[in-house]
């Protein structure tokens, strides 16, 4: 059994009864929903037709919000339902980032996410869900997809009906009839700051964009005018514009600190480094890393339930298994410190390949965490991993030099923060400008590189992070070097704003 709907797009009269009767049903708070209407106007007066697209959860066979949920929280049932359990929810989000349909949101009530579940509680019974009994015109249906006599399953074979986003591979149980493909893709869409009965609300500006005021850039569109004559987005429901903030993408970059502080101390301590293989690093790393920690915490909806990621825990996703690499590099590091600090050599012989290991694992597992985010098709990018483990080298060069800058490694740190920085912008680079594997993608590169960060990236990674530091560092002056290494760390936490916030600046629905 695989229960699925069926929206008739050529019957749906944009009434709102379905949004009404799911708020109802399910006790849903203001401003939040789990079906909604969007309204998408075509053509110009007097030549124009409104289009209703009627919007919710997919309960997708291949659901992506079910494998990157930490707690199990999501989960897929027998009969096909993506159910929810907000007694599991720790709040992290990443089920929002996960879902390409935007169908889930943040209760404001219990903190934890939520979403479309079928109405299972009348299912169960042998009812249909709400907003299947209250639509006037019988616009929506639904039933056994696996069932050949079903209505819904007769209707898909009969008429030609089409799926949202389906080059997401995640198989969704909802088919629209007629549906016009302007309302179901946004990208094709004209989204004005004001519709029907309302205006749009402005997303929390952002580290870079506060950076970048004084020359505000607009919005990078692809000709305009003609996604405008495409579709218009006349009326819409409010969504979350970045479910992660700032708390993420300093995240990102104290973790880099972390991680790369103690790969650079012990493979110059491995290489031979003079001077290099004492508490400094990886005292520093313990730090960030504790501190990397508290972000991930304090960016949760429901913190008290932190300990749920260990204690039911999801291995399938990569916010359990970075959890498990943070606390084996945490406890790592704190053997690493305690023998370097009493001088066991034997213990640090043993450890020192296992926690070169960890440390990269530590600074990587991120790019497989954002890659589970299916809904963001910038995070996709085959560069995500190298691009950390750079930043990771980066990072711990920059806080390497800062430490022994007037050592007599010092001209080893400046080297390799020199060529670090270097193969760092190569990167970033590519990573802007390269091929994007969907036009989503695209665009969102286009955010950082012409869009409101363009200014930010020019300017704070570009030049102020990378050109400035290596012209500082091939002056050879330790008060220079250790100039350029905090440039350094600030350009890459100006890329981690951008990064994060760019890959969610692409609308879902």
């Amino acid at each position: 059994m695989r229960y699925g709907f069926v929206i008739d797009q050529t019957r749906c009269i944009g009434c709102h009864a379905c949004t009404v009767a799911c708020k109802e049903e399910n006790r849903v708070p203001l401003g939040t929903f789990r079906t909604w209407v969007k309204y998408v106007e075509k053509g110009e007066f007097p030549n124009t037709r409104r289009h209703f697209a009627v919007l919710r959860c997919n309960h997708c066979d291949n659901a992506p919000c079910v494998t990157i949920c930490p707690t199990v929280a999501l989960y897929r049932r027998p009969d096909g339902i993506v159910d929810f359990d907000r007694d599991r929810c720790i709040g992290c989000k990443s089920c929002m980032q996960a879902c390409p349909y935007d169908a889930l949101y943040i209760d404001p009530d219990t903190h934890t996410a939520a979403k479309c579940h079928f109405c299972a509680h009348r299912v169960e019974r042998g009812l249909e869900p709400a907003c299947v009994i209250v639509c006037p015109e019988r616009a929506i249906l639904t039933g056994d997809l696996d069932d050949p006599e079903s209505e819904v399953s007769r209707v898909i074979a009969r008429e030609q009906v089409t799926v949202r986003k389906p080059e997401q591979g995640t198989r969704p149980k909802l088919f629209y009839v007629g549906a016009d493909h302007a309302t179901l893709a946004p990208a094709l869409q004209h989204a004005p700051a004001a519709t029907l009965w309302g205006q749009r609300a402005e997303a929390a500006p952002s580290l870079t964009a506060l950076a970048a005021a004084w020359r505000p850039a607009p919005p990078v569109a692809e000709t305009a005018k003609a996604v405008a004559a495409l579709g218009r987005t006349v009326y819409d429901v409010p969504h979350e514009p970045r479910p992660w903030g700032w708390r993420v993408s300093t995240y990102l970059w104290t973790k880099s600190i972390a991680a790369g502080a103690v790969l650079v101390d012990v493979l110059g301590a491995i290489l031979g480094w003079p001077g290099v293989g004492g508490v400094a690093l990886p005292a520093v790393g313990l730090v960030f890393l504790l501190l990397t920690t508290f972000l991930l915490v304090v960016d949760l909806k429901r913190p008290e339930r932190f300990l749920y990621v260990l204690t039911r825990p999801n291995p399938r996703s990569w916010l359990t298994r970075g959890a498990w690499i943070l606390l084996a590099f945490a406890g790592a590091l704190a053997v690493w410190v305690g023998a370097v600090w009493t001088v066991r050599l034997d213990v640090i012989g043993y450890l020192a390949l296992p926690l070169v290991a960890l440390a990269l694992a530590t600074a990587g597992y991120s790019a497989f965490l954002f890659a589970q985010a299916e809904g963001r098709d910038f995070w996709q990018s085959p560069l995500v991993l190298p691009h950390l483990l750079v930043s990771a080298i980066t990072a711990g060069a920059a806080v390497g030099l800062l430490a022994y800058g007037t050592a007599p490694s010092a001209v080893l740190w400046r080297r390799t923060l020199l060529w670090s920085l270097g193969l760092n912008l190569l990167v970033v680079l590519a990573e802007c400008w390269m091929p994007h594997a969907s036009p989503d993608g695209a665009a969102a590169a286009r955010q950082i590189t012409r869009g409101p960060w363009r200014h930010a990236f020019l300017g704070g990674v570009v030049a102020v992070g990378t050109l400035i530091p290596a012209a500082l560092l091939l002056t050879g002056s330790p008060v220079l070097a250790g100039l350029a290494a905090v440039l350094t760390l600030a350009g890459l936490l100006v890329w981690e704003d951008c990064w994060v916030k760019a890959g969610q600046s692409i609308p879902l629905s």
